[in-house]
């Protein structure tokens, strides 16, 4: 019985070994895609999104552009979108980012340009400039996001490496 079993683990062993060699065993990507999108003549928008969670378990959209416009200027921003009574926002605050580190970095708030009714705009939803910060991210580190909130709370979201990397190749489309 025992030399039964003995080799019935050398062929699983084998099987697996072949699998693995031939790339039938892939583990599934968390890698985010990065979409282009036209947004009007000569205007494009590259972007990446992801889904993150706080420090409470909630979701948050993560969602890094960059838009191109017909002049050639470009920007790069982050836009976090939670659920709607989940938080609200301190617009009046910057996103801080902490590597892990503890070198700390902040993003001014731009939030003011997406809402099409500026009295009053969505308390769950930040942009933030992501602009001349990213240069000064590194791919290996992961990164905690803190927003600061109305209520004198943070939302605290963790980015991985891989994230800070595809928001990497987000700006450096042209």
């Amino acid at each position: 019985m025992r030399k039964f079993f003995s080799w019935l683990l050398l062929w699983a062993v084998l099987w697996l070994e072949i699998g693995l060699g031939l790339g039938l065993f892939k583990p599934p990507s968390a890698a985010a895609a990065i979409r282009q999108l036209e947004e009007a003549p000569g205007q494009v928008v590259y972007q990446s999104r992801q889904t993150l969670k706080d420090q409470q378990g909630h979701s948050w959209q993560a969602i890094a552009f960059k838009r191109v416009r017909p002049d050639g200027s470009t920007g790069v921003a982050l836009r976090l979108v939670g659920f709607p009574g989940v938080a609200s926002l301190d617009r009046s605050q910057p996103l801080i980012l902490t590597n892990s580190l503890g070198k700390t970095l902040t993003a001014a708030d731009d939030s003011g340009t997406i809402f099409t009714d500026a009295a009053a705009p969505e308390p769950n939803v930040g942009q933030y400039d992501l602009q001349h910060l990213l240069p000064q991210l590194q791919t290996e580190i992961p990164l905690q996001l803190t927003l600061p909130t109305v209520d004198g709370q943070s939302v605290r979201l963790t980015v991985s490496s891989a994230l800070i990397a595809k928001w990497k190749m987000v700006a450096g489309y042209e």
